[in-house]
């Protein structure tokens, strides 16, 4: 054998039995960042896990105003769809004004329906605005005339001239009412 023979089969390691890559194996890979001492790794991992925080605050936060942003065009929607309800209703509240004053026996078929998109308005959330005898609320009334009289207490509401829909937080539209005058 060839001296250049020997002395390239023995540079030549066999593989360890046990598995393990021997010296020669695959370098470490290069995207590897190299060792950082103790204080530099614990100060990256502070910083991965701050941002790591602010990522998932910011997630809530995202989740949260998209949930506000939701309700919002949600009862915009509502608001929009219950409108349509109301010349509906007032068409019908005439109607069985008219169809009472001449005795139609039309009368009770009529009520029903309007009684119906009342019921519908109050299923999208905008309950009926009709009670009289109660203080004069401006957040859902609409003074539409004022009274004189001495049977009920100054604006006090005497009649329910149109009907209102809604609550004082979200108002369809104001019950126009006619009120006792106050004194003074």
């Amino acid at each position: 054998m060839d001296t250049s023979d020997a002395r390239s089969a023995e540079s030549v390691e066999e593989p360890d039995p046990g598995g393990r890559p021997s010296a020669t194996d695959e370098p470490p890979a290069a995207d590897e960042p190299p060792a950082a001492p103790p204080d530099e790794r614990d100060a990256r991992l502070a910083d991965l896990e701050d941002r790591w925080r602010r990522a998932a605050a910011d997630l809530d936060n995202v989740r949260k105003r998209t949930a506000r942003e939701v309700a919002l065009v949600r009862d915009a929607e509502r608001a929009r769809a219950a409108s349509v309800f109301l010349p509906v209703v007032d068409g019908l509240t005439d109607a069985l004004a008219y169809a009472k004053q001449v005795s139609d026996p039309l009368t009770e078929g009529i009520e029903s329906i309007r009684e119906q998109g009342i019921v519908a308005l109050e299923r999208l959330g905008y309950p009926r605005i009709d009670e009289v005898g109660v203080p004069f609320d401006p957040r859902i009334h609409e003074v539409v005339s004022v009274v004189d009289t001495d049977e009920v207490a100054p604006q006090t509401v005497v009649a329910v001239a149109r009907l209102g829909f809604g609550a004082p937080e979200r108002l369809l539209r104001p019950a126009s009412v006619v009120v006792a005058r106050a004194q003074g």
